[in-house]
């Protein structure tokens, strides 16, 4: 499966959940691309089409929650060049000392604008610990699965 990974990070975090990420994906013999939205656009890291069977887009959250600029502007380019894509699937980083209503918001956002059905990953400050790297790992392995598996289910009732 063709898999495109695009995050911004602001202290690293969310770029360590994209690698965990592209790592599982890679492992299970995927074809990933990158992107790391901070530094390049659509058209600099998708020179062989910016058409993929899933998109995995990450985020921190700015401002009260909000999607940061360089993820907008990311996503902008990939509307422009495909439209809306059918299989999104969006994780992030926050800190629930700002408040659950900010807590990864740009997460909800995201997803709320693709109408993704995927479930969400949200990570608390940054993944460390066996437990955060399970979470990444099944959440990870739930969405390929849930692509491969079941083109046409609904893929968010698969986790408990």
């Amino acid at each position: 499966m063709r898999i495109l990974i695009a995050f911004t990070s602001l202290s690293g975090n969310t770029r360590d959940v994209a690698r965990a990420v592209r790592t599982r994906c890679e492992a299970l013999g995927h074809d990933v691309a990158w992107i790391d939205a901070d530094v390049q656009t659509l058209a600099q890291a998708c020179r062989d089409g910016a058409e993929h069977d899933l998109y995995v887009l990450g985020s921190w959250s700015s401002n009260g929650g909000r999607t940061p600029p360089e993820m907008k502007r990311f996503i902008a380019e990939l509307v422009e060049a495909v439209g809306k894509p059918q299989c999104v699937a969006v994780f992030g980083t926050g800190e629930t000392q700002w408040g659950e209503e900010c807590y990864c918001g740009a997460v909800r956002r995201i997803a709320a604008f693709f109408g993704t059905r995927l479930p969400r990953l949200e990570i608390e400050q940054m993944p460390h610990g066996e437990r955060d790297a399970e979470r990444i790992r099944c959440w990870t392995d739930h969405l390929l699965e849930s692509i491969e598996s079941h083109p046409h289910a609904d893929p968010a009732r698969l986790i408990a």
